[in-house]
Order: C-alpha cells, then structure tokens, then sequence
C-alpha cells in the first residue's frame, strides 16, 4: 500500500469509533466539533492547499447569498473552473496539489453545487408560500437558509471529508438536529457493512501482487499472448474493485457510527438524497432505520447485474445520484443518448484531465447504445429460456466492458490506454459497434416483415370485400 492508502485508512480507522461519540453532543457541539476535525484533517494532510478548499467555499456562499435566482448555475460555473485552476495550478507558479487535497476538493465541488440548488429550492418554496399562504409540501426542504459559519461547518464536517460518501446539506443538517441519535441504531447496520471489507482487503492486496498495474506500460507485456492481455484487464478491474469496496463500505461505516444519513425506512430514502416521501421526525420505538441515503455502493448488484445502464447506479451510488440530478437533468440535449454523454463528460471533466478518463466515459453511451439495439431486437422475441440465456452473455460481455473501461481510468494517459486497447484490437469497441449495426439490422428486417405482413392482410381484406 501506498503511504498515501495508509493515511485514509488511518483517517477512516479513526473516524469509526469517533462516530459513536457524536451521538452524545448537542446539536452546536456537534458542529462545531465535527467542524474542528475536519479542519485538522484538512490542514494536516492539505497543508497551504487547504487555501483552495476554502476559495471554494467562500466564493460559493457569495454566489448563494446574493443571487440565489441563479446559483445553481453559477456555483456549478465557478466549483467547476476552480477546478479547472486547481489541476493547472502549477502554470502560474504554485506548487501542485497532492492527492488529499485533490479528494478534498472534489467532494466539496459536489456539495457546494448541491448546497446552490437547496438554497435556490428553499427561497423558491418560500415564494410559493407566501403566494398560496401554506406550507410548501416539498420532501427535504430547507427550513432557513445557511449562514456562512453553517455552510463552513458543512464543508468541512470530518465525516467522509476524503472518501465520501457525498451527502446534501438538508442530510448534514438532520444529523445535527436529531432528537435522540443513541437510540438509533448504530453497532449491528456497523458490522454487517464491514464484515467483508478484511475479505476486499486481502484480495486487494494479493491479486495486485500478481497483477501489477505498472507491468502493463512495459515492452514485456506485448510480448505475451494475446489471452494473457485480455484477461490482465480483468485482474485489474478485479484489484480496482476491491480497494473501493473496501474503503466505500468503510467509509459508509463512518457515517452509520456517527448516526448521519439515519432516516425512518418509511421515508424511502434514496442514496445522496435522501427522504423521498414525508416521514415523522419524532422518535418511535416501533419505527426501523436505514442509512441508504449514505449508501455508496452495492457490491453484490455492481458485480452481478445484467446491464452496463445498471452496472452505473450500483457504483459510487451518491456522485451518481449528483449527477443525474444536476447534471443529467440540465443537460442541453433532449435525446437519452447525448444526455448520457454529456453526463459522463461532465463526469470524467470531475475526475480529472487525464485523456484515459474521457476515453473511459465516452465508451459507456456507445456500450448503452449497444445493449438497448440488442435488447430491443434480440431479447424481446425469445422465450425465457432464450432471454436466460441472453442475459447471462448479456452480463459476461458487460463485465468485459468495464475491465475494459476501466484500464483507461487507472492508466490516465492517452498513449497508455490507446497502447494497451491497441494490444487487445479495441475489442469492446468493435464489439459495441457490431451489436449496434446487427440490432439495427434485424429491427430493420422485422420492420420490413410487418409491413410486407400487414400490406398482405390489406389485400386478403379487399379481396374479400370483392368477393362479396
């Protein structure tokens, strides 16, 4: 491991049973310590970089306080350049940030966009209230706008500070005012979230011993044959996964220690969300608990469901979330296709600069495309037997596509990646694009049948009118 992997665990280590402590404090005490670890973190890890985190949050709470009308764009305007600076730091000569603060930085550049639009949300209900002269019944609403002490506050908070998951500010607010968080429940949700992550340990540990990322961009590697390449992007994706299974589920253990993102199952809560429906605030004994509004990963689904679209809302559940909301939902295009497109752009912008997550991104939509022409031409005319055994090639190639996909995000740069797809013929590429032309082909050759079907019943019905 990486001294820089050994920090996070620490910082995540730590955070667990620190949790625990904060459901015995006031609301006012637990912001402001939470406010003061964060801070600690923060500064000890960022050091003089910290000044970038605190330029975002400054200038976001301007953009919200004096013109909410056009915050969400605004702030997404601004945390998005700023972002840009932060990465091309070192072209006006300061020193570059390292990956701390680049982690720091890219959690806040979703909760401060996200932070806009709650605002802009709360001063749009407040208009309608005085219009209509009732309660506004939106679920999650703010109740009053953030001070600049709370937006810090909520910036900062310790819980997640580096690893997520991501969590709104409404989230952040509900964990301060919760009427009696030692009754929540805490140790059991804790333990069944961490009983594999020493499995994804282990697993992450010995499979990248065998299959080193580094041994890739050696001459060595294309000498060997051409299996043995394709199946090292499967080892990669394999060790890829495991790390973050291992640190989502433990910082999502972070969260449920500290009892943040604790809501009545009633309120069906969505994870990043949060409550989807009214739920009461008051405690009950008969009452049960989740904590998916801080759910950033589904193991299980993300290695098991049939579909690339799917394989998408089980990974990074929270930024996921983000993105379909302000991203997906504003896009400048009205057809699924660009829309998607230009979410996973906007998405790959967030990661970083590097060319290997563009090219990942952007294949995505061409594998959409691919599964939806096949479904729609192939599946839906076979049988269940047939759609069983459609699903489960369905699932094999979908798999492939993310080993695929992701040897572009852990190789970053464009000659790496185009390198190693080269050595394995840009096989998912061809293989998207096969499917697109022989799902278009089939729809086209069923079409012509229906209506070479249809033209010959029109002429059976004349025929038999011209008969009688």
């Amino acid at each position: 491991m990486s001294p820089e992997e050994l920090v996070y665990l620490a910082v995540l280590a730590a955070s667990i049973p620190v949790g625990f402590l904060f459901r015995y404090l006031s609301p006012s005490l637990k912001q402001g310590v939470s406010l003061l670890l964060g801070l600690i973190i923060t500064i000890a890890t960022c050091r003089i970089h910290t000044l970038h985190s605190f330029f975002t949050v400054l200038g976001t709470w301007l953009i919200v306080k004096y013109s909410w009308r056009n915050a969400p764009f605004l702030s997404l305007a601004w945390t998005f350049l700023y972002l840009l600076f932060f990465r091309l730091s070192t072209w006006f000569g300061l020193s570059s940030p390292g990956p701390f603060a680049n982690a720091i930085q890219l959690l806040l550049t979703l909760k401060m966009v996200s932070l806009a639009n709650e605002v802009h949300s709360f001063h749009l209900m407040k208009k309608e209230d005085v219009r209509s002269f009732s309660k506004s019944p939106l679920i999650g609403g703010l109740s009053q706008e953030p001070s600049l002490y709370d937006t810090i506050s909520y910036s900062y908070c310790y819980i997640g500070i580096m690893t997520g998951p991501f969590f709104r500010y409404q989230t952040y607010f509900d964990w301060l005012q919760q009427p009696c968080p030692q009754s929540l429940p805490g140790r059991v949700p804790l333990l069944q979230r961490l009983q594999f992550v020493p499995m994804y340990g282990v697993l992450f540990l010995v499979i990248n011993s065998f299959f080193p990322l580094a041994y890739v961009r050696t001459e060595e590697f294309l000498e060997h044959h051409l299996l043995f390449r394709l199946f090292y992007m499967t080892a990669v994706f394999f060790v890829f996964r495991m790390r973050f299974y291992a640190a989502w589920c433990g910082a999502e253990a972070s969260c449920i220690s500290a009892g943040l993102g604790c809501y009545p199952e009633g309120a069906l809560s969505k994870p990043g969300g949060g409550p989807t429906v009214k739920y009461s605030t008051a405690p009950d004994s008969s009452d049960t608990y989740d904590f998916k509004t801080i759910q950033n990963i589904d193991c299980y689904n993300t290695d098991f469901c049939v579909k690339v679209r799917h394989g998408m809302k089980y990974w990074n559940m929270t930024v996921q979330w983000w993105l379909h909301h302000y991203i997906y939902a504003n896009a400048p295009f009205k057809a699924y296709t660009f829309k998607a497109a230009w979410t996973m752009f906007i998405s790959a912008y967030w990661h970083g600069l590097h060319a290997g997550y563009y090219l990942s991104f952007l294949t995505i939509p061409l594998c959409m495309g691919a599964e939806s022409a096949l479904e729609s031409a192939v599946r839906t005319k076979l049988g269940p037997k047939g759609q069983s055994i459609f699903d489960w090639i369905h699932w094999f190639l979908k798999m492939r596509a993310y080993d695929y996909m992701c040897m572009g995000f852990v190789l970053l740069s464009f000659r790496d990646t185009v390198n190693y797809w080269t050595s394995i013929y840009f096989c998912i590429h061809v293989i998207a694009l096969a499917c697109i032309g022989l799902g278009k082909a089939l729809k086209g050759k069923g079409e012509k049948r229906e209506r070479k079907s249809d033209k010959e019943k029109e002429e059976n019905n004349q025929k038999i009118k011209a008969e009688n």
